[in-house]
């Protein structure tokens, strides 16, 4: 039997639709996986434990399903191009991320520490440290790329103009264009060439005729007709081997016949998958479909409408003998009368309504009383009354805000993705007859707006002709007007008010970026920030030993607590929220660099606020409130945005140093709380400070400011060895067995990795490189730069570890292991004391 060599497989659609079948695989696994997680969370979360090392390996499982299955998600996202599926995952994605964030909050108050160790669990589960890294959604860039490319092109602008920038921007040209130079570069150079070497023949012939005298002598025409058969012959057989070779790439199914090599519209289309993928827009057909539906069912529906109203007006009428006061639009207008209820029952919750209003704003006084009451009584009882309520309960998870959304994607997976027939849809782009559901509902809504205004005039006309009344909405005016009086009235927070009515956000970004308080951020990825993963964490904890942490588990952090809140709206609005985060530790641990990768990864605009930066700008207390004023203004209306202090002890420094004082860096030490203050859930604009000398700042509004503070210590040994090897590989080295990665891992302790990026640079030079292939890169050639630099001696980490253990979460920390220790002693002389009376 013959195989076709026009398979299926072999077209790109046939790529296209196993590529799609795979995905849908991916997204069936995560959804299957999803729900056991679901179940087992209704089983085990539910009821209280008091074990706290059951309640962490729990939450710690968890915490690894979750990032296993968030991966999955985040991977069938991003590689499928069916519209109404990427909406459906991207639910799902979203409420995975917010309760990874949720487990991630108990697992620290439960430990009392922003680094948990989980390298036993991982054993158990044969899982590596890679497994449960979490990923980052590449539709945070991808789904707004455009926008982000027309912005930095601005910004280049404005900093090009403002002469803040050196380097002029090189616009990009298409592939075509570039083709078009290389070739105008190429056929010059060769015609260049050929002037050279026609010249040089010329010139040897004239010198030959110049110095002998040559006799014409004639080619045998024997010879001559051999060489023409040769050049005739080679031809004819190099095309039938080209012939040859063609048919059987056929036959073996390797190429497609001429007659299907005709670019197709289905070829076409799978070109386009890669600019399909990952963008999600409204397109005609959606426009085209709800014009459609208006046209088509539009006056159906309103006729239906407006049946339905005035039926219930006249049931109303029969039964309670009046009208019903036509529902607000907040209660939800003519949905709320077209309920399954009669119409006794919605004339009864109106006026329940009303009553209900009454008596919350007379009971509200009465309440306010009793708390204050009550408040001066209970301080005292509360703490001892919550602590002896959590040893007699146990542990209990708290509510979560994403398991709802969780439970509500898993269940329309199952009702019409999971035994969905999608044999004719061979495209995998949209399915039509969701898109007529979901647009059907809008037309609904649009049209009911409208058969509101009508059927309230058609009421009111009722009752003038009915019963006599009169319309209420003279009165329902005047009290709008005392409510708009009411509400102007209300004192509005001074970092909320408006000190910039006239001005667009366009002239502000511009006055920002050339005042330099809006900066570029640079490309700089999570993943090139390299640590390994702490393996013994565990083992340590339990020998009462508290491990430092490793870079990798930095990583994670400013990944959960910086790129998963900012990149989605969803997520920063549910989980729990983190306004500010404090990056401490020694010069060149990469502290910076991971507010750059921040910045990349989200698509987030920088502001840099450090002492430095804006001393001498705005000066006064007016002048301060308006840069803050501005730039809260543009960070809220281009969020994501990334406010960055560096070297932000120098705000809460208890005496500022001689040679200082001209920069005045506790300028913002007052107004940085209400900053932070005017910040809301809905706003993606997170706080970022670094530091070098955490410990000289005063520690009490330093830790009110900064809600998590992330300790960045050295690089261990096993990092150290991963960054040698990586950053030796990035500037062009080669690495050979004359290179001993191990030896400089072992020599380089105690410094960090700017020293070693340093090392490296200063020894890998344009000289160096090139002599790299005959003479290989050896150890000692390091070890001269890396005696050049200034390590980070015991006593500094010794004094960010005393630092440390000030912060709350460090005293926290402190307090619950004497706690244990204090129960471990106890229960062993109970034991003791047992046995001698025996």
């Amino acid at each position: 039997m013959i195989v076709k060599p026009n398979s299926f497989w072999d077209t790109p659609d046939g790529n296209l639709l196993f590529s799609n079948s795979t995905y849908n695989k991916v997204w069936a696994d995560a959804q299957k996986d999803l729900d056991i997680q679901l179940q087992r969370e209704r089983e085990e979360f539910v009821q209280p434990e008091k074990d706290r090392v059951k309640v962490f390996e729990m939450l710690a499982t968890s915490y690894i399903k979750y990032v296993q299955i968030c991966c999955k998600l985040e991977t069938a996202h991003d590689q499928l191009i069916h519209r109404q599926k990427r909406r459906a995952i991207r639910q799902v994605l979203d409420g995975v991320i917010g309760r990874i964030l949720e487990i991630k909050k108990e697992m620290v108050e439960l430990e009392n520490s922003e680094f948990n160790y989980i390298d036993n669990i991982l054993e158990d589960l044969k899982l590596l440290p890679q497994d449960i890294e979490v990923p980052i959604p590449r539709y945070f860039i991808k789904e707004k790329l455009e926008v982000l490319q027309q912005r930095e092109k601005i910004l280049d602008q404005i900093l090009l103009n403002a002469g803040l920038q050196t380097q002029k921007y090189v616009q990009a040209i298409t592939f075509e264009e570039a083709i078009k130079v290389i070739q105008v570069a190429e056929r010059a150079r060769q015609g260049r060439r050929r002037v050279a070497f026609m010249k040089q023949i010329y010139l040897e012939e004239k010198r030959e005729r110049q110095t002998k005298l040559q006799i014409p002598m004639g080619p045998n025409p024997d010879d001559a007709a051999t060489c023409i058969q040769k050049v005739c012959r080679g031809y004819v057989q190099r095309k039938k081997t080209e012939k040859m070779r063609e048919e059987e790439m056929i036959f073996l199914g390797m190429s497609l016949p001429p007659h299907l090599k005709a670019v197709s519209v289905s070829q076409m289309h799978a070109g386009q998958v890669n600019a399909l993928q990952g963008e999600v827009q409204e397109r005609e057909e959606e426009v085209f479909i709800k014009d459609t539906l208006r046209e088509m069912e539009g006056l159906n529906i309103k006729e239906t409408l407006q049946d339905q109203i005035g039926q219930c007006f006249i049931e109303c009428r029969h039964i309670i003998g009046k009208f019903p006061d036509y529902p607000t639009e907040e209660a939800g207008g003519s949905m709320a009368i077209l309920s399954e209820k009669t119409p006794e029952q919605v004339a009864s919750e109106l006026a329940a309504k009303k009553e209900m209003a009454l008596q919350k704003k007379a009971q509200k006084g009465e309440k306010e009383k009793e708390k204050e009451k009550g408040k001066e009584n209970m301080k005292g009882k509360k703490t001892q009354k919550t602590g002896k309520k959590e040893e007699e309960e146990g542990w209990k998870m708290a509510p979560s805000n994403f398991l709802s959304i969780m439970e509500e994607g898993n269940s329309q997976y199952k009702a019409v993705w999971q035994n969905r027939d999608e044999g004719w849809d061979f495209l995998q782009d949209h399915d039509p007859e969701l898109i007529k559901e979901e647009k059907r509902e809008e037309v609904e809504e649009e049209i009911r707006v409208q058969v509101d205004e009508l059927m309230q005039q058609k009421l009111e006309n009722l009752r003038l002709a009915v019963d006599g009344e009169e319309s209420n909405k003279r009165n329902k005016g005047r009290k709008s007007e005392k409510k708009k009086k009411m509400t102007t009235r209300k004192k509005i927070p001074e970092m909320e008010q408006d000190l910039t009515p006239d001005r667009t956000i366009d002239s502000l970004y511009r006055e920002l970026v050339e005042e330099g308080l809006l900066i570029k951020a640079k490309t700089v990825n999570l993943s090139d920030y390299v640590g390994e993963y702490s393996y013994l964490g565990t083992t340590l904890r339990q020998v009462d030993i508290e491990p430092m942490p490793s870079l990798a588990d930095v990583r994670q952090l400013i990944a959960l607590y910086g790129i998963l809140p900012l990149g989605s709206q969803t997520v920063h609005e549910r989980a729990p929220l983190v306004k500010a985060l404090l990056l401490a530790g020694p010069a060149g641990v990469g502290k910076k660099m991971l507010v750059h990768a921040i910045c990349t990864e989200t698509g987030a605009n920088l502001f840099n606020l450090s002492a430095s930066n804006i001393a001498g700008k705005y000066p006064g207390e007016n002048g301060l409130q308006m840069m803050l004023h501005m730039v809260l203004k543009v960070a809220k209306q281009l969020q994501p945005s990334v406010i960055w202090i560096g070297d932000t002890e120098k705000i809460f420094l208890k005496a500022v140093p001689k040679g200082e004082e001209a920069m005045n860096p506790k300028r913002l030490v007052k107004i940085l709380p209400k900053f932070l203050k005017a910040l809301k859930a809905q706003d993606r604009v997170l706080l970022v400070g670094t530091t070098n000398r955490p410990f000289d700042a005063n520690l009490k509004p330093f830790c009110k400011v900064y809600q998590k503070i992330i300790p960045i210590p050295r690089p261990d040994y096993a990092s150290r060895f991963v960054l040698w090897k990586h950053i030796i590989l990035q500037n062009g080295g080669a690495i050979t067995n004359l290179l001993n990665i191990s030896c400089l891992a072992k020599v380089s302790d105690g410094f960090t990795q700017g020293h070693i990026v340093q090392v490296v640079q200063a020894v890998l030079s344009e000289l160096r490189l090139l002599q790299m292939t005959r003479k290989p890169l050896r150890t000692a050639e390091f070890m001269a730069s890396l005696a050049r630099e200034n390590p980070v001696y015991k006593e500094e980490e010794e004094t960010f570890k005393a630092w440390y253990a000030k912060t709350p979460l460090g005293k926290a920390r402190i307090k619950a292991l004497a706690d244990r220790e204090e129960s471990g002693k106890g229960k062993t002389k109970g034991g003791n004391k047992g046995k001698g009376k025996k």
